[in-house]
């Protein structure tokens, strides 16, 4: 056995002369029974002539039927775990000598898991502030706020203005179209070329103008581009926000008061900011042990996860209304420059897999039902018609491992030693700063 690079090796195998006449034998009787020839009955064309006739489709099944049982001998006989299709190159089969070929496939990489109990990670716990609080309480207020119409009068600072409006220039295919909708002029979301030509604007007046919207613009199609529209302002509405007090926490839900009201608030965003801490925690663990176990990883795994990414960012695409087939995108490019990212997943994703065998991390069935019962309460479908679905699209495994990881994750982060992001600089403060997770 040859070693190519990284996972991929290469391996010459020869099949006894005995044996492939044996198997050339059986093909040729198997096709007798099947050959119909002018002149012989089924089953009575010597053989002789079936060799003659069907020479390439006997060769074809005699290569089908012993390349595959040898390498697998082979294999099994190395140690070896395949992943992937091998590629069968140099075949030698001539009558009356053995069969030799060449296989080239790549392997499963032995991982020597090196200390993962006790990695160094950032983390603080994090703490939810009175003015943090107040900022909640304040998004809740203009959740809650109400547009009243004002008498009609020019439009001011400050106004929000109830417009239509239509797209009668600058941009290709179907134009924009709204009968109503709603802008704050002069506020820092409004295109200031909308806010600027809706002052003094009264109810009832139609104005034509531009709107260059800027290249970072959100949405692909106006990005970049100038817009000419032709608005109609219909009504002039005021912002009226809530008081915060005991009646406003009584209309939110079931509070008795705003204090139980500001408790709830606080628990739930600490509960969500202990979240994204020990996502970013666990990411940055998982990024040192990728650092830290160095062995290689198969491309055709590679080769998947940049598959999987990719076909991801198309939905994220389509789900904005963006058809990717009409965007002037380089995707062998694109594939290229995640290359390096992709195989950072997959090696990160073996050493969970790796770490999970050792600890005897186990996924149960109850774990699973309940993760099937969150996405069918996510698509408002049944349960059962979910796992159905997800059976036969042979999710269920997938599920699983996901499980397993986020467990093993879990696993990790228990025992991961946890260091204030700014401890290091206060113990050397001569240090420079630390390189970036994934740094060489």
């Amino acid at each position: 056995m040859a070693l190519i690079e990284g996972c991929k090796h290469s391996l010459e195998i020869t099949v006894p002369v005995e044996e492939v006449e044996r198997e050339t034998d059986r093909v040729i009787e198997s096709l007798k029974d099947k050959a119909k020839l002018p002149g012989f009955r089924p089953g009575k064309v010597p053989s002789s002539i079936v060799r003659s006739k069907f020479a390439a489709e006997i060769r074809q099944e005699v290569l089908e039927s012993l390349l595959p049982k040898h390498l697998r001998a082979r294999l099994e006989e190395e140690g070896l775990d395949l992943v992937g299709s091998p590629d069968i190159t140099d075949v030698k089969f001539e009558k009356g000598e053995p069969l030799v070929f060449t296989a080239e496939f790549e392997t499963s990489p032995e991982i020597e898991l090196g200390d993962y109990a006790g990695v160094e990670v950032p983390y603080e716990e994090p703490e939810v502030s009175d003015e943090d609080l107040e900022r909640r309480l304040e998004q809740l207020r203009e959740q809650k706020a109400e547009y009243v119409s004002v008498d009609p009068r020019p439009l001011q600072e400050g106004d929000h203005a109830v417009v239509s409006l239509k797209s009668v220039g600058g941009l290709e295919g179907d134009p924009i179209e709204n009968d109503e909708m709603m802008l704050q002029v002069g506020d820092g979301d409004t295109l200031k070329d909308f806010s600027e030509n809706l002052l003094g604007v009264e109810p009832g007046q139609e104005k034509e103008f531009d709107v260059a919207y800027p290249e970072e613009y959100g949405e692909p199609r106006l990005s970049g581009k100038t817009v000419r529209f032709q608005v109609t302002v219909k009504s002039i509405r005021q912002k009226e926000v809530p008081e915060l007090n005991d009646e406003f926490a009584k209309d939110l839900g079931d509070y008795k008061d705003l204090d139980e009201l500001k408790d709830t608030l606080r628990s739930s965003m600490q509960g969500e900011r202990e979240y994204m801490a020990q996502q970013a925690a666990k990411g940055a663990l998982v990024e040192k042990l990728v650092d830290e176990h160095d062995f290689p990883v198969p491309a055709v795994y590679v080769e998947r996860q940049l598959d999987a990414n990719l076909e991801q960012r198309v939905r994220e695409l389509m789900a904005q209304g963006v058809d990717p087939r009409n965007l002037d995108v380089d995707w062998k490019k694109v594939r290229e420059t995640q290359k390096d990212r992709a195989g950072r997943d997959v090696k990160a994703s073996m050493i969970l897999d790796r770490i999970g065998e050792r600890e005897a991390i186990e996924v149960t069935q109850e774990e699973v039902d309940q993760q099937v019962q969150r996405i069918a309460a996510q698509r408002k479908e049944p349960v059962p018609a979910v796992r159905k679905e997800l059976e036969e699209a042979e999710e269920m495994p997938r599920i699983a491992s996901r499980i397993r990881t986020e467990k093993t994750l879990a696993f990790l982060f228990e025992r991961a030693r946890k260091v204030a992001p700014q401890e290091k600089d206060e113990e050397n403060p001569e240090a420079g700063s630390p390189e970036p997770e994934g740094s060489e």
